[in-house]
């Protein structure tokens, strides 16, 4: 076999793999270190096992990744998320935002789906987000006679926006890889995330407006609170964390701070904010801090067998393939991009976006000179893109999620269903990306200047 082949052999057995059920990270070190071995083996390589430049390469991977000065946000945005989760603010937030958005048709699902979003911003987990949501929000919408499929669209839906609206870890994660400045990601990745927040809300009014019984109004005595006290429950509730949330991200935006030393402050702003609320115990802070190193060790991993395999990949020959690939198909960047949109849709069914985003995007990424493609464009609507990974059936990861907590009397195929109809705002917003890409060209230029 010529060393081509092998490459493709290495990419096939590695697919072959996940799909077996093997953990990934792991799996890439081994497929790297195996088919390196043979990539970088010498003649006399019986007689000296162990002298095999795959094992330095190991080492270097290794090393280069711990010290990346960009990804020590990762493990502090991930603490500052768990630390809110666990501090109950978001139960205080749902609940006011309902009594506030009362006179909105589905006022209880608007202020579900704005709750996900203010959280998802400060917690940039899924399935953190769409638990907790899926515990609090979800019997309460359907203690109020919202439609089930509604309501657990909107639930599955608005625990996808952490991945898109900063500060968000994917956003970090692919700057890493693609070299992309974080804080332009940052502000290019702002309207559209707000946009498709919009586009969630906009389709629930629709819907209720046209078919009031999927909400029924909430009783006059439900509601009927003085505006004084309104206005005090959302101090205490929505001004904090919209204090804390606002204070990173302009920090970042503005150059005020790097994303290390914002996540850093946002870290200990999350504590502050917990031990204000008189929720912070030292039982919950040793599982914020055991979750954030757990989750930071998996993305360490993946960095480290991906970027391991992938030099193996690529010194055997098979970005040289795809690429020679692509290029004969003789696309245009349009179809390029549809088709890479419609790779990753795919690869999101059996895999998280850390995966995505670590392994199969770093193979793309060198053919978007060829198509004259801002990376930064490219990575928005990746993000964009990832939202579907989690909403489309049969392994649309949200609707796990929301079913492993829901009454036993709703059904999956009820919940793929609520979630489908949100699938269809994500296409939108992409299209409307594409279509106008200033939508996220226009901030980060305003703040930052054109890139050259």
């Amino acid at each position: 076999m010529t060393d081509p082949q092998v490459a493709m052999l290495m990419m096939g057995c590695f697919v072959l793999s996940i799909l077996l059920g093997f953990p990934i990270c792991f799996t890439l070190v081994a497929m790297g270190v195996g088919f390196g071995y043979y990539a970088y083996a010498q003649p006399d390589q019986l007689s000296h096992i162990f002298q095999n430049t795959i094992f330095d390469l190991l080492v270097n991977q290794s090393y280069s990744v711990m010290k990346n000065d960009v990804l020590v946000a990762v493990p502090l945005f991930l603490f500052m998320g768990y630390i809110v989760e666990r501090a109950n603010i978001v139960e205080r937030l749902f609940y006011s935002l309902n009594i506030a958005a009362r006179i909105v048709p589905g006022a209880m699902a608007v202020a579900a789906l704005v709750t996900c979003a203010v959280f998802a911003t400060a917690v940039g987990i899924v399935g953190a987000v769409v638990t907790l949501m899926g515990l609090l929000a979800f019997p309460a919408l359907l203690k109020a006679g919202y439609d089930e499929t509604l309501s657990a669209g909107v639930i599955c839906a608005g625990g996808c926006l952490g991945i898109l609206i900063p500060p968000s870890i994917m956003l970090i994660v692919y700057g890493a890889i693609s070299g992309v400045s974080v804080v332009r990601l940052y502000a290019a990745a702002m309207i559209p995330g707000f946009m498709l927040a919009g586009l969630y809300i906009t389709y629930v009014v629709i819907r209720v407006v046209i078919d009031p019984k999927l909400a029924p109004k909430p009783s006059r005595e439900e509601t009927d609170i003085p505006l004084k006290d309104l206005l005090k429950m959302l101090l205490t509730s929505f001004v904090p964390l919209a204090i804390l949330i606002l204070s990173v991200l302009g920090a970042i935006l503005f150059g005020l701070a790097t994303p290390t030393e914002a996540a850093s402050v946002g870290g200990f702003g999350s504590i502050a904010l917990a031990a204000g609320y008189g929720e912070l115990t030292w039982d919950r802070l040793k599982q914020s801090i055991y979750l954030t190193a757990k989750t930071s060790a998996m993305v360490c991993w993946l960095f480290i067998g991906s970027w391991t395999f992938s030099s193996v990949f690529s010194y055997l020959g098979g970005h040289m393939v795809i690429e020679e690939f692509v290029t004969g198909l003789e696309l245009s960047p349009l179809f390029f991009l549809i088709l890479v949109q419609f790779i990753i849709f795919l690869l999101g069914w059996p895999l998280e976006w850390s995966e995505i985003i670590i392994i199969f995007v770093p193979i793309f990424l060198p053919l978007l000179d060829k198509f004259d493609i801002d990376p930064l464009f490219f990575g928005i609507l990746v993000a964009l893109n990832l939202q579907t990974s989690f909403l489309t059936p049969p392994m649309a990861m949200s609707c796990y999620y929301l079913k492993g907590i829901a009454p036993p009397e709703v059904k999956l195929t009820t919940i793929f269903k609520g979630s489908l109809p949100f699938l269809g705002m994500v296409l939108i917003s992409m299209a409307l990306v594409h279509t106008f890409p200033q939508i996220t060209e226009w901030l980060p230029d305003l703040i930052y200047g054109i890139a050259k």
